[in-house]
């Protein structure tokens, strides 16, 4: 009997809503698109090649209509799902409710169901029963205004893409990409190193009082001298450094001074002048947008904003949070309704306010479409449940949900802020009396929603600030003594580099992008090394400056903040029908202002030599710069050139650290001395760090220094190239280059001995069991991240109290033995307790602690022991039932591989069908239509019919492209695809930024 199929993204969602609408429905996953624009030549429909559309994959002329084409990877899911609805009684479209989500539904209908099939599409915020009943009821048809917006942002960024990345390519190095939203990104976190380099510190001090009162101690500190505010930190200007010019300097101390004040101080008796006592009232922030959930997990969690988004697609998917991609801050009667009745049950009356709390959103561009981010269902699962139920990681995030969802709906926080102020006499001359110190408090008289949630900082001072502090009770007029005084010293500080949080926040306040695009474009810029993690900082590359300087210099237009929001806006509009798509994408690329006319007049413009430079100061007569080579940075002052290391930022190559670089690279490398067979040892260093260096360098290649990017290779050079010089720095075809070894963590250029060079030669050690049999020899490397063990394909790190030049093959055989750790996360901990050999694997089963708790291995397979879980009294056989519940369920990272080009992942369709395009509508490619597509038809010619035609073995012609004969007559039909035209087989553009952008 024919049942409804119900058509999702994602394999998890899948599972979710079948558990729901049991076995009278289907349910089967897309898993993402089944249908995008080509990548390359190779799958460029035949009929399509050497014309004007193949560059891009889209029709400019004929309305800028996209070539949209079945990727190989999809095609046995569009084959699965065409036979399921062949089966179906009713098709319903139940993609997420965003604009991405619609457009996988239109292409799912165009590609798949047959016209007079009777197509639903059901929308809903949340995976609960009672939203999937909500939606059947109540469905409604795809939302064509959504989709032409979808595609327009498509066509957009393919166009974007396409025009500027192979210009980048040509006038700074290969293998770069540029983006619409990509490329204001990365020139944010640019301009912020910039402000870094120009800024000067400048040091002030202050001078800390612990003073003795009658109810307890105060701790003040200096804020005037002779009634003359002393300078602090706010006094100078946050971009320069600099002190700030007012009409009445501050009185700015330095060391001398502070020392000289607290000395003169100390034991010295004060009066308290003023207590100042002010009420104050708190109010919690509105629930979670996708941007302010971003935001906070980077603060409170420390996570990437990928991560947020992974987690909160899993919660999502799961049926444990609405729909994550959202910038609205309203939340449904229903949860409304659920919050307060939380608040009620389990804080009490006191903490529920008259009336719910209601939000409204103040970001650029905020789109109310959709509910906040919170907990689903009618009631909210508590936190306790969440971490029993759910991955670790994941309850994490719900908490922080639930929290921030229960908090918005209560009371005011209020309290009083106490200042104290304490004048003390001073008798040092010149000095200035009398002196002034401050103590400030803070108390708490209800905590309201603090007692659920208070939202994280971006400044770890003013969080720290915010902390209740309460003062001992003194009166005006009481004396105090001061007991001791501290100076302390202050250098200010350059602007704080950009995180995960603040360019998310930057990125919405300047209303770049949508809450769907900032994880994936902090991805792709990191991919890309246009920027680079320190610690949770964004530093940007000296590649990421030259592309910025290029785009702002040439294209400015396309970094610009403001076109980038207003084609948003333009795509907002498109939305909801008040423009129309081909207007838009006119208006963007055509004319004399229009894309490509801007990227054709700055091709003959740029000077590759000046855009690659990066100017840090002037030694004498000479200009030195870090140039942006072929295979990466390094320095050049005149006729000399020195390497820089991959993980330097750019704001601490100084003058003054370029110059002693340069000259020590000029000196040549220092002679540690000769091995026993005489051979020199030196210690070097390079862009990956210093190391140690037996035998000499081979001699230079012709013209060795490294032409302009973009510069036609002439003489020397060109000969060099035709005689196998080397394909990369430093590397060549024909010489072998001498052997090398990093130095060890503790080991710098300054203080290593020769012996411990040679030492360091001897890598990789092998070290053998020392009986007759026993286990296979293990292998000590020194890696790129560290020492390590090795035995066949299992490797450990060497933790950082063993040193890998004496370990011994007992102590690496024990870590080898130990369960493996992600790089980053340290050694792991040896086992706590060892149960047995587990009846199934027959490895031990350990007990070990992880960072979300206890959990029982294998080595295999790991399983999560209850939170406060008796260690003692577990028993092999309850740990043998956890692992044996465990195994089969894949890991995350098996689940993401799974499910790429899904949800969270680019969307990329499968076969096409054939059907005639009406005006204005995508050209859809006809099955056997691209070469790979061709081969794949003449093994298995039945795998490429179209639903409702007769089997292909039976007519093997209605596989071929329109107009030409059957493939199995004419085979030479299939040459285009080894001979590509000039104008499909050049290299494509490296797929931009928005490739998987949700668009709300």
């Amino acid at each position: 009997m024919a049942k409804p199929l119900v058509i999702v993204e994602s394999p998890a969602k899948a599972r979710t809503i079948e558990r729901f609408l049991g076995q009278d429905y289907t349910v089967m996953a897309s898993v993402g698109h089944i249908r995008d624009l080509p990548d390359g030549a190779e799958e460029m429909p035949l009929q399509y090649r050497g014309t004007p559309a193949a560059r891009y994959s889209v029709d400019i002329e004929n309305g800028f209509t996209p070539i949209y084409v079945v990727k190989p990877e999809k095609r046995r899911t569009v084959a699965d799902l065409r036979a399921a609805v062949k089966a179906a009684s009713v098709i319903y479209l139940a993609t997420d409710e965003d604009r991405e989500g619609e457009a996988i539904s239109w292409h799912l209908r165009e590609e798949l169901v047959p016209k007079k099939t009777t197509v639903h599409r059901l929308v809903f915020h949340e995976i609960t029963p009672e939203a999937i009943a909500a939606a059947l009821a109540h469905p409604r048809s795809i939302d064509e205004n959504l989709v032409q917006a979808q595609e327009a942002r498509r066509v957009i960024d393919r166009l974007y893409g396409y025009e500027v990345s192979p210009l980048l390519w040509k006038k700074v190095k290969p293998r770069l990409s540029a983006g619409r939203v990509q490329s204001p990104a990365v020139r944010l976190i640019v301009e912020r190193e910039r402000a870094r380099m120009a800024f000067k510190a400048s040091g002030w001090w202050d001078l800390g009082a612990t003073m003795a009162a009658k109810s307890g101690s105060l701790n003040g500190t200096l804020v005037a001298l002779g009634g003359v505010k002393v300078a602090t930190g706010a006094d100078f200007d946050p971009a320069t450094g600099a002190l700030v010019s007012r009409a009445t300097p501050p009185v700015l101390l330095d060391q001398t001074r502070a020392e000289r004040l607290a000395k003169g101080l100390l034991d010295q008796v004060g009066v308290v002048d003023a207590v100042e006592s002010k009420p104050f009232r708190e109010s919690p922030k509105p629930p979670f947008t996708t941007s302010t959930l971003q935001q906070e997990a980077n603060r409170k969690l420390r996570w990437t904003a990928k991560d947020a988004m992974k987690s909160a697609q899993r919660l999502y998917e799961n049926g444990w949070i609405t729909y994550m991609r959202t910038d609205s801050v309203v939340l449904s009667e229903q949860a409304l309704t659920a919050a307060r009745a939380l608040i009620a049950a389990d804080y009490g009356r006191d903490y529920l306010p008259p009336r719910a709390r209601t939000y409204s959103s103040s970001s650029k561009n905020a789109q109310e479409a959709h509910e906040a981010i919170r907990p689903a269902g009618t009631h909210f699962r508590s936190i306790e449940e969440a971490r029993r139920e759910l991955d670790p990681v994941d309850a994490r995030l719900y908490e922080l949900i639930w929290k921030r969802t229960v908090a918005c709906q209560m009371v005011d926080a209020t309290g009083k802020r106490v200042a104290v102020d304490v004048n003390v006499p001073v008798t040092i001359p010149g000095a200035g009396s009398p002196a002034r110190f401050r103590t400030t408090g803070l108390t708490i008289d209800f905590p309201g929603f603090r007692r659920a949630y208070v939202e994280g900082s971006d400044d770890p001072e003013a969080e720290l600030a915010d902390q209740e502090r309460v003062l001992p009770v003194v009166a005006v007029g009481e004396s105090v003594r001061f007991q001791r005084l501290t100076p302390k010293g202050h250098t200010t500080q350059p602007p704080a580099r950009l995180n995960d949080a603040t360019l998310v926040k930057e990125l919405e306040a300047r209303g770049i992008g949508r809450p769907s695009t900032w994880a994936s474009i902090l991805d792709t810029i990191i991919q890309r090394s246009y920027v680079f993690r320190k610690g949770n900082a964004l530093v940007p590359t000296f590649t990421g400056f030259a592309v910025t300087a290029l785009m702002e210099q040439h294209l400015g237009e396309l970094v610009d903040y403001e076109l980038t929001a207003h084609i948003e806006e333009d795509l907002d509009e498109v939305a909801v029908g008040k423009r129309d798509r081909l207007g838009v994408l006119q208006q963007f690329y055509l004319g004399a202002a229009g894309l490509r006319a801007r990227v054709s007049d700055a091709d003959s413009g740029i000077d590759p030599r000046v855009i690659c430079a990066v100017p840090i100061g002037r030694s004498g007569d000479t200009d030195v710069v870090v140039r942006v080579g072929r295979y990466g940075p390094f320095l050049s002052a005149g006729d000399k050139t020195a390497d820089i290391p991959e993980d330097i930022a750019p704001d601490e190559v100084t003058l003054e650290w370029a110059i002693q670089r340069l000259e020590k690279k000029a000196a040549g490398p220092r002679l540690l001395g000769k091995d026993e067979r005489g051979a020199p040892i030196y210690v070097m260093d390079g862009r990956f760090g210093a190391y140690v260096q037996q035998g000499d360098s081979a001699p230079p290649a012709p013209a060795a220094v490294e032409p302009a990017p973009g510069a036609k290779k002439t003489g020397a050079k060109a000969g060099a190239k035709a005689a196998k010089s080397p394909t990369k720095r430093g590397k060549t075809d024909d010489v072998a280059r001498p052997p090398r070894a990093s130095l060890l963590p503790g080991m710098t250029p300054d203080t290593i001995t020769l012996a411990d060079a040679l030492n360091l030669l001897k890598f990789p050690r092998t070290l053998t069991f020392s009986g007759a049999d026993g286990p296979g020899a293990i292998q000590v490397f020194n890696g790129r991240y560290g020492p390590y063990v090795k035995r066949g394909v299992d490797s450990r790190s060497i933790p950082a109290d063993t040193s890998p030049l004496t370990i011994t093959f007992a102590e690496a055989d024990t870590l080898l033995a130990l369960p493996p750790s992600r790089r980053g996360q340290g050694v792991a901990k040896a086992p706590l307790k060892e149960l047995g050999l587990d009846p199934k694997s027959g490895a031990t089963v350990k007990v070990l602690e992880g960072k979300w708790g206890f959990y029982v291995t294998d080595g295999e397979t790991n399983a999560n022991l209850a939170k406060g879980a008796d260690l003692e009294t577990l028993t092999l056989a309850e740990a043998a039932d956890l692992l044996e519940a465990r195994r089969g369920i894949p890991s995350k990272g098996k689940r993401r591989g799974a499910a790429r080009g899904g949800a969270s992942g680019a969307r990329t369709g499968g076969a096409a069908r054939a059907r005639a395009p009406s005006p204005g509508t995508a050209r859809v490619v006809g099955k056997g239509e691209s070469a790979v597509a061709k081969k794949a038809a003449a093994k298995k010619p039945a795998a490429t019919k179209a639903a409702g035609t007769k089997a292909a073995a039976k007519k093997p012609a209605a596989t071929k492209p329109a107009g030409t004969k059957a493939a199995a007559k004419k085979p030479a039909a299939t040459k285009p695809a080894e001979k590509k035209p000039a104008a499909t087989a050049r290299k494509r553009a490296p797929s931009t930024d928005d490739a998987v952008e949700r668009q709300p």
